[in-house]
């Protein structure tokens, strides 16, 4: 299909005939004539190859749609079908048939007030267009593959199941001064802002953001990352800088991971929709793919590292005394296409880098001790970030009521009050699922961390394992990231800084996340010498800010970079042998080389250490960003 949106001031309408195709009831579902002012005007067209998959079609129209009706702050739409837009027209029927699914979908959000032109008459139109760099926008929109199709029937009422699952939100704190186990709107959040922020967030469902997450500014004033403009929306170019402090991210999670006994392997980014197990997960289970054609075969990109996972646990061989037995991915390529009003910076992306855990447990038991093992290599993860997080657990309430104890155990592992949901009955794969959430700058809610007890797939998947008396048994699977998305984590970092800077408080990274770590600033270009002596005594990220600028300049330069260390040089530091040291904290003081690495190296401590990816004298580094 292909759409052309037009902001306008103003647009009427008037049939002046009938086309070969016209149909009478055109004219009674929208009239022959009409005139609104203010707003979004939509012309389409269907084309050759929208009735393989009406549905996906109609979806991703109408997100359009709604995308920019949001931004634009407008609640009247006009659908107006105009052939002209198109040489390879649908036939009428399927016209006529899209143009009604895309109707019914709009019409679903009471909010808008939509008008209606009729498909098969000629019809003349007025239109007044607004200027803006919105105003006129085109599209063409292809079907995107086998999930939509499967929506038309079974899928949708796996979704409508799942919207219609009735819960009960309760907060349970550990046992303490301020224990409370109860319903969450009873419970006083005056201790814990960001928790009722979180349950507000939750109850609301709403994943949209309508102002720009500060992050983002951060993220490309400070060259790290940034769209790319040659790509879908939602998919990034990442910067020297910030491509170290993605890989220092990568190696630090993978290390508490494989330490945990994960064993890393790597599967690939796509695979077949006919596929008997996965086409059943993805009916079961439907996400947003990415498909594509490969001689003549439909694919759909990875949207987890769980399909490749499977396929490996399926055709291990195992016995009880392998479990629990544990395959981790870092997949740096993980593809979903969400929709366009929730994409939000580095928050809500659409292709991503997840570190996947899948662990395999013989019983109930084993996967419950798994679990809170894990819960405890998430916290590890997060205090290894500098991040704050809200806990909430999602439960089938006869799971939660059979385990209470190992309920009460997660909390207190936590340690700070959890919002739980509890589902009367089962719509998904899992039993348990415990998500650390951070709160933005917006009062947003973000999942980092999660570690669910999966009590479907390894018999979807026919995963076995040999019990202790030789025959053949399914685990229970759990599936758990302990950071979740490397890009998200940098967005959380980034956005806890931006809130700090909005209190007044200088932003900085961890010390072992700096891509910078520290900067040697010379009083004048005379002493470059003791600059480069300095360089190579320091076993860090080390820079030398050799431009010709003046001091303060470069101060101030270091300062906006975050760097940790700034060490300024002049006659005085070369004649006693110490520093001039600029810690981020805001002190100053002397030190000598020897006690300011000292003071350094318990930072470090447990952390991954990469080289600056960046030429070391800053008068040779390209500007990334105007």
């Amino acid at each position: 299909m292909r759409i052309l949106l037009i902001h306008a001031d103003r647009f009427s309408f008037r049939v002046t005939g009938e086309t070969s195709v016209a149909l009478s009831s055109e004219l009674d579902k929208a009239g022959s004539e009409g005139e609104v002012g203010e707003s979004l005007v939509v012309f389409m067209a269907a084309e050759k190859g929208d009735e393989t998959n009406i549905g996906s079609v109609a979806s991703q129209v109408t997100e359009e749609i709604l995308s920019l009706a949001l931004q634009i702050g407008t609640e009247n739409l006009v659908i107006y079908p105009y052939a002209h837009l198109s040489s390879s027209l649908s036939s009428p029927r399927v016209a006529v048939k899209l143009l009604d699914e895309i109707l019914t979908r709009l019409r679903s959000q009471n909010h808008l007030k939509i008008m209606r032109a009729p498909f098969g008459y000629y019809k003349a139109f007025e239109i007044s267009c607004k200027g803006h760099p919105l105003s006129e926008l085109a599209k063409t929109i292809t079907p995107s593959g086998r999930t939509e199709r499967i929506a038309d029937d079974e899928e949708s009422q796996a979704i409508k199941a799942e919207k219609t699952l009735e819960s009960q939100w309760i907060i349970q704190s550990p046992e303490g001064e301020f224990a409370y186990s109860g319903p969450a709107d009873g419970f006083s959040f005056a201790s814990r802002p960001n928790l009722e922020r979180l349950f507000r967030y939750e109850k609301s469902g709403s994943r949209i953001s309508d102002k720009a997450p500060p992050h983002i500014e951060l993220m490309r004033r400070m060259e790290l990352v940034d769209y790319e403009p040659g790509s879908d929306q939602g998919n990034f170019r990442w910067y020297p800088k910030g491509q170290l402090m993605k890989r220092l991210a990568e190696t630090y999670v993978s290390s508490l991971v494989t330490q945990h006994g994960g064993m890393q392997v790597e599967t690939p980014i796509m695979y077949d929709y006919q596929h008997p197990k996965l086409n059943l997960y993805l009916q079961r289970f439907p996400a947003r793919q990415y498909v594509l054609l490969s001689d003549e075969k439909e694919y759909f990109l990875r949207f987890a590292a769980c399909f490749g996972q499977y396929l490996i646990q399926h055709d291990m061989q195992i016995s009880h005394h392998h479990l629990p037995s544990k395959l981790y991915e870092l997949t740096h390529y993980s593809f979903r296409r969400e929709q366009s009003g929730e994409l939000a910076g580095l928050k809500r992306l659409r292709t991503f880098t997840m570190p996947d855990l899948h662990t395999l447990a013989k019983d109930m038991e084993q996967a419950k001790e798994e679990f809170i093992a894990q819960t405890d290599l998430a916290i590890q993860c997060m205090e290894g970030f500098g991040l704050d997080f809200e806990v909430a657990i999602r439960f089938v309430r006869d799971f939660a009521e059979q385990n209470q104890s190992f309920v009460e155990e997660i909390v207190s592992r936590c340690g700070r009050p959890a919002l739980i949901e509890l589902w009367e009955e089962r719509s998904f794969y899992f039993v348990a699922k415990l998500e650390f959430n951070f709160i933005d700058a917006l009062d947003k809610a973000a999942c980092l961390s999660t570690v669910q007890i999966d009590v479907e797939n390894p018999q979807r998947f026919d995963i076995t394992y040999i019990d202790d008396k030789g025959e053949k048994q399914y685990p229970f699977l759990l599936h758990a990231s302990i950071s979740g998305s490397i890009d998200r984590v940098l967005y959380a970092i980034l956005e806890s800084q931006a809130m700090r800077m909005k209190q007044g408080q200088k932003a900085s990274f961890p010390f072992w996340l700096a891509p910078v770590q520290l900067r040697i600033i010379p009083v004048s270009e005379k002493f470059g010498e003791a600059c480069k002596k300095i360089l190579d005594k320091v076993p860090y990220r080390i820079d030398y800010d050799d431009r010709d600028i003046s001091m303060g300049r470069k101060i101030r330069a270091a300062e906006r970079e975050w760097v940790p260390y700034i060490l300024v040089i002049g006659a005085k530091e070369v004649a006693e042998g110490c520093l001039n040291v600029r810690s981020r904290d805001g002190a100053q003081k002397k030190m000598a080389l020897s006690e300011l690495l000292t003071e350094i190296e318990p930072q470090m401590e447990g952390k991954p250490f990469l080289d600056l990816p960046l030429p070391q004298r800053l008068s040779r580094r390209p500007i990334f960003v105007g």
